[in-house]
């Protein structure tokens, strides 16, 4: 992510400025936010890190009761978004900004920022899998369940978590926005500027990563759910048959997506124009720029703390296991083992099949096998 809080508003290498014709130096300013950023981001740590730990609680239970796909997707994103708040929300704003108030050494400083971009690409398209999982059960329920099954899950998950860390090698090489690209050495006022042009390889790097999170995963958000909105539109009574959970997993596909759709844009917007912009020749216009890179941060990053509330807000189910987890953690007492449910699945557990049809779906039934994968058992 972008600092902007342990280093000058007005000028990166330089406190010199050229008024007139004149060099006159100018006084450092602090965070035009004040104390506000170390207080937001210590409190999303606070109640986002304990938020996504008892998010992979209950869903590592759900995952032991129902083998759902979506389950297995919920629950990456809760540790993708636990890697976030620790590298990103602690390492990097809070310890380097704020605790030490300056940036760790060079090295170190480059393989934290490698894994903080895996983590951030990681709780992002992790979500696309489940988007298209949706998709699936929704539009293709007959081939849900041979095409969505544990074992495949699995693999997709590592597939992601794996894809996500490799490609972020580059960024090892990530320019520093905030201070303008490498080459640009001070503002000038009234007597022209000295600004160095950037690297294609930069602009490249930097092209990149807003499309990989934010233009293409919205890309893929907005045309599958608009699929999927259609679809449920069209048969909107089936919600009432045995498939309504998937209704609860698909409104909550469509909260996620949309709020990080709402959330990272402004983040977006700001890379590209830090990008092709050369820093403010104003003290005011400096501290301006300076107040919306933060906010466009602050609000990137709560993405990774609103989903647990997400969840809790739409589905009754998630409320409940919530309240016992808590319940039983503030009692200090042991939970009961899970029930672990049989790992027979009727295709009819889609919302899709109309009730005249039923009796013969029902002599499809799926069993998992030992590695996860289904097997198709006539009753």
């Amino acid at each position: 992510m972008e600092h902007s809080h342990i280093f000058p508003v007005l000028s990166s290498n330089s406190s010199l400025w050229i008024l007139g014709g004149q060099q006159q130096s100018v006084k450092p300013q602090g965070c035009p936010l004040g104390p506000l950023p170390v207080i937001y981001y210590s409190s999303l740590l606070c109640l986002g890190l304990p938020a996504n730990i008892l998010t992979v609680i209950i869903l590592s239970q759900l995952v032991l009761r129902r083998q759902k796909s979506s389950y297995n997707y919920l629950l990456a994103l809760a540790v993708a978004d636990i890697m976030v708040l620790l590298l990103i929300v602690f390492v990097d704003f809070l310890l380097e900004d704020f605790i030490l108030g300056h940036p760790l050494p060079p090295s170190v400083n480059k393989a934290v920022q490698v894994l903080e971009f895996s983590s951030i690409h990681t709780s992002i398209w992790i979500t696309v899998p489940l988007t298209i999982d949706r998709y699936i059960a929704v539009c293709h329920p007959l081939r849900y369940h041979t095409v969505s099954y544990p074992a495949r899950t699995r693999r997709v998950i590592l597939a992601v978590y794996t894809g996500c860390l490799l490609s972020s090698a580059p960024y090892y090489w990530w320019p520093e926005l905030w201070h303008g690209l490498p080459g640009e050495t001070r503002a000038v006022l009234g007597g022209g500027e000295e600004a160095g042009a950037s690297t294609v390889g930069q602009h490249v790097l930097v092209w990149v990563h807003c499309a990989t999170v934010y233009l293409l995963p919205c890309s893929v958000f907005f045309t599958l759910n608009t699929v999927i909105v259609r679809k449920l539109r069209r048969r909107r009574s089936c919600f009432r048959l045995r498939g309504y959970s998937t209704g609860k997993t698909t409104a909550i596909l469509l909260a996620i997506t949309s709020v990080f759709a709402v959330l990272w844009a402004p983040r977006t917007v700001m890379i590209l124009y830090h990008l092709y912009t050369a820093p403010p020749s104003m003290p005011g216009p400096a501290r301006l720029l300076h107040l919306l890179t933060d906010v466009a941060n602050m609000l990137a990053l709560l993405n990774t703390g609103v989903n647990f509330f997400l969840y809790c807000f739409i589905s009754k189910r998630f409320r409940s296991m919530a309240a016992n987890v808590l319940r039983a953690f503030l009692r200090c007492r042991k939970q009961p083992p899970p029930f672990y449910a049989s790992h027979n699945l009727s295709i009819t557990s889609s919302p899709w099949i109309s009730p005249a049809n039923s009796h013969c779906i029902k002599m499809l039934v799926y069993q998992y096998d030992k590695n996860g994968k289904p097997v198709c058992i006539s009753s």
